[in-house]
């Protein structure tokens, strides 16, 4: 007794689909030369589902996914990885907490659907619809896989290939901002507004001033996202300032404080106390006059108390746009 051919499709997990096979080697729906277009599928996928049939690597390109529903309440959740989605119809599908790891949902009309918790580490969603779809908690990975091929591009000096990929991810990055505002998940808007504005800097010539200048404010303030680094760069400016006038000197009742190998441990120590000291009063502007700069240390005072100023700004600014979101 002969028996019926499967499905010749095995995820790289080494899982084996068990359907039968249509006569090209692969069953209906891991057979990417079927042609779904416009197919209305959502009830046979839930059936498919429902009964332990093997969701990785599914070819739905162009399906009608309409209101699609795999949310397990009673198991593990659905597992969707590897599977292309291309320009797939998965308006109001509900996929909470559902896998679509290293897939495709590139174009694909996902709006009003439920994506929260849903885990798309390495999934291409270039140009996907996402107006109303829930994306609270979604997991995307630290970067996305665009992302990921432009630095590769970038370390194989294939600049064309890596602009390209750096403009996808912006647009990505883009669309998923535009979302969060939409939802008001403004906290996730600001993070993903950032990396929008990382992308772009990508896109710069690698030695160019514009790329040189969006490098600095996103050390400095994280592009209005991250007023924390407002804090440490202030830190960081007083720590150097100050060691500055440890070296260079400054004046206090008509003595000069600096380093010397001629002094002690103890004299060398409160010289940088006072310098410490002077520099967070310069840094501040506070100018108290008890300790005056000499020779460079008065260059040194000059840019430091600019850089405080415009450093004590920027830090209220920042500081209220994250609190008034």
């Amino acid at each position: 007794m002969s028996h019926a051919p499967k499905c010749q499709y095995k995820s790289p997990e080494n899982e084996q689909c068990s359907e039968l096979d249509m006569g090209g080697g692969y069953c209906f729906w891991h057979d990417q030369k079927y042609d779904k277009s416009g197919l209305a599928l959502t009830e046979k996928l839930e059936r498919y589902a429902q009964r332990g049939g093997l969701l990785k690597g599914l070819q739905l390109k162009r399906a009608d996914l309409t209101g699609l529903n795999l949310v397990n309440h009673n198991g593990p959740h659905f597992d969707l990885s590897y599977s292309n989605f291309y320009r797939a119809n998965m308006q109001n599908a509900h996929l909470y907490n559902t896998s679509i790891r290293n897939a495709s949902l590139m174009k694909a009309d996902l709006r009003d659907a439920n994506l929260h918790c849903a885990k798309l580490e390495g999934t291409n969603l270039l140009g996907v619809k996402l107006v109303g779809a829930r994306i609270d908690n979604m997991k995307l990975g630290h970067t996305l896989l665009q992302e990921d091929l432009a630095r590769k591009a970038e370390k194989q000096k294939d600049s064309e290939k890596a602009l390209d990929y750096f403009e996808q991810s912006e647009e990505i990055y883009r669309d998923l901002r535009n979302a969060a505002e939409n939802q008001g998940l403004l906290e996730v808007s600001g993070k993903f507004n950032h990396k929008v504005l990382i992308m772009r800097r990508h896109q710069y010539p690698k030695w160019s001033r514009h790329r040189f200048a969006s490098k600095f404010f996103d050390v400095l303030c994280g592009y209005g996202e991250r007023p924390v680094n407002v804090i440490f760069f202030s830190m960081m400016l007083i720590l150097l300032c100050a060691f500055g006038y440890f070296m260079f000197g400054v004046n206090f009742n008509g003595e000069t404080i600096q380093f010397s190998a001629t002094q002690n441990t103890k004299t060398n120590l409160m010289a940088l106390v006072n310098s410490l000291y002077f520099s967070v009063v310069t840094f501040t502007t506070l100018g108290y006059g008890d300790i005056t700069p000499l020779g460079y240390s008065r260059l040194i005072a000059a840019f430091e108390a600019f850089c405080g100023s415009f450093s004590l700004a920027l830090f209220v600014v920042v500081f209220v746009k994250k609190m008034t979101r």
